[in-house]
């Protein structure tokens, strides 16, 4: 028989062995969740260190677009006073004969400025444009009629205006003042003309097919229809001609001019010579 002091050295034993294994069990345990925390340590510094480059990256190339658009500003100011100085010379004569109407578009933020668009009325003016039209997407123009035809009659009697300074002053352009609702309203009204002559009655099956023909003479038997301008300046942040009637820039030339508040006369002048210089083909 095993003696009582056998017995408890061997439960000793095998308590020791267990506690043995349980402590190399933790350790082991113990170095693996290390080895995860290191390992997620090592992520989260390589995460942050790339988050840096990109932000630090995003911030250079953002610093270097500001010193493009400020140095392109700059030589745009300098080409401006020297094109309205007469410095250069190849702008100083322009050939618009083939100008005969053109769009004035300017964004509805920047057209509550009846100075700035009279002014610009009066350059137009000096240059011998016939017909102008005023549009804006909320109608701010044309609420402001009034009030820019008064600064464009005080501007042309005021002693700083005169016909030496402006030799075709006398030739005072048509004015039309636009705005989106007056398309939207076009469209209607032409759908309506449209469906009341080709479907109402119509005893064939088939819907008639509609060409481009068909709603010009549409558009311009609701009054809407017009000639196709020749060239649309855009003033304001947007480079689109913000919802202007399309069927009124077919073939027009787009010249997006930056925003109302920063308009120069050389700049201007620029547009219309590079007007002046395309050359449109029309297909058969």
């Amino acid at each position: 028989m095993i003696s009582r002091s056998e017995t408890l050295s061997l439960r000793l034993s095998i308590l020791s062995s267990h506690c043995s294994s349980l402590i190399l069990f933790i350790f082991q345990n113990f170095r693996i969740m290390d080895l995860g925390v290191e390992i997620q340590r090592v992520f989260y510094r390589t995460a942050q260190i790339g988050n840096f480059m990109l932000l630090l990256l995003w911030h250079i190339l953002h610093f270097m677009i500001r010193i493009w658009y400020f140095a392109r500003g700059i030589a745009d100011m300098l080409e401006s006073y020297l094109i309205s100085s007469g410095f250069l010379k190849g702008y100083n004569t322009l050939n618009l004969d083939n100008l005969q109407n053109l769009a004035i578009v300017v964004d509805s933020e920047e057209a509550h400025q009846p100075s700035k668009v009279a002014e610009l009325l009066l350059w137009l003016a000096s240059l011998g444009v016939k017909n102008v039209y005023l549009y804006d997407i909320e109608g701010v123009l044309k609420k402001s009629k009034e009030a820019i035809l008064e600064r464009l009659v005080v501007a042309i009697l005021s002693d700083k205006v005169t016909l030496r300074n402006y030799p075709l002053l006398d030739r005072k352009p048509n004015l039309e003042f636009v705005s989106y609702s007056d398309g939207k309203e076009a469209v209607a009204k032409a759908a309506s003309l449209l469906f009341q002559k080709h479907y109402l009655g119509r005893e064939e099956k088939e819907p008639p097919i509609f060409t481009e023909s068909h709603v010009s003479e549409a558009l311009s038997a609701v009054g809407s229809g017009g000639p196709d301008l020749d060239l649309l300046l855009v003033y304001g942040p947007a480079r689109c001609h913000l919802g202007f009637p399309p069927w009124r820039i077919r073939y027009t030339e787009i010249i997006h001019m930056g925003p109302l508040k920063s308009m120069k006369y050389g700049s201007l002048i620029k547009a219309m010579r590079k007007f002046s210089m395309v050359r449109q083909n029309y297909g058969k």
